[in-house]
């Protein structure tokens, strides 16, 4: 009977091996030709902005093409999400760390959002140095995190507010911390937020998706440690933390609103 029941689980376990990998290949077959057309429309829209158009038909058309060109970038981000998790909760998440300057981290994300941020008449600081902040960390993997931390700040903050990004050195590494004076999160909310299927997310459509659960795996899986705090009304802060020492003094860089 023991036999049976190991035979039987042994069968279990190489049919649910099996969906896994089935599903595996369905997503990224789905996912190649997706983003193929998601690239033939940003394409053209990107050809639409480039003609000499006159008139308000011309000014209408241009706007309509920055609009398609927004909407398959999120559509492409929502794909890179999804993938992630699919990697992540398979055990196949990739973390490729190499000795990393911290700082430059900061610069390159103030530059991605400056131009967002100025449209929006959001003020952005970064305490990013001009000498190195040396770590060991994978440079892409931190800079998506940054890049959905502050992503979700300029949801939350209104014209007039102001988003920050610090570099301090933190017990055995480094933290680094997204703070802004938007909206907040409801404290019943904020221990959820982290979480796949967040409660925040359900209960406002703007949401935070997939993305914190994400940067949550991504810490996690450098030794890490994520959390934010926040204050309904006075806005939020989000910190995390990379194990590894930090050298290099921390200066400040602004970007005009």
């Amino acid at each position: 009977e023991r036999e049976e029941t190991d035979e039987r689980l042994v069968t279990e376990r190489a049919r649910a091996d099996s969906a896994v990998a089935s599903r595996d290949d369905f997503l990224a077959i789905v996912s190649h030709d997706v983003r193929g057309s998601l690239a033939g429309m940003a394409m053209s829209a990107d050809l639409l902005m480039e003609m000499p158009l006159e008139g308000t038909a011309g000014e209408r058309t241009r706007v309509e093409a920055q609009r398609i060109r927004r909407l398959t970038g999120r559509m492409n981000r929502l794909i890179g999400d999804l993938l992630d998790v699919v990697s992540m909760e398979s055990g196949k998440l990739e973390i490729v760390a190499a000795h990393e300057d911290a700082s430059r981290l900061l610069a390159e994300t103030m530059e991605s959002f400056q131009l967002t941020a100025a449209a929006r008449k959001i003020a952005m600081t970064s305490n990013a140095s001009p000498e190195p902040v040396l770590a060991s960390f994978d440079y892409g993997r931190i800079l998506q995190v940054l890049t959905n931390l502050v992503g979700n700040a300029m949801k939350f903050t209104s014209a007039g507010g102001s988003i920050a990004l610090e570099l301090t050195p933190a017990k055995g590494g480094i933290r680094f911390t997204v703070r802004d004076d938007g909206c907040g999160i409801a404290a019943e909310q904020i221990d959820s937020i982290f979480e796949r299927f967040s409660q925040a997310a359900q209960a406002d459509r703007r949401g935070y998706g997939l993305g914190l659960y994400i940067a949550r795996c991504i810490i996690e899986a450098h030794g890490g440690k994520i959390w934010a705090e926040s204050e309904p009304g006075k806005g939020s802060a989000f910190h995390f933390t990379l194990p590894g020492s930090a050298r290099g003094p921390i200066g400040t860089q602004k970007a005009a609103p």
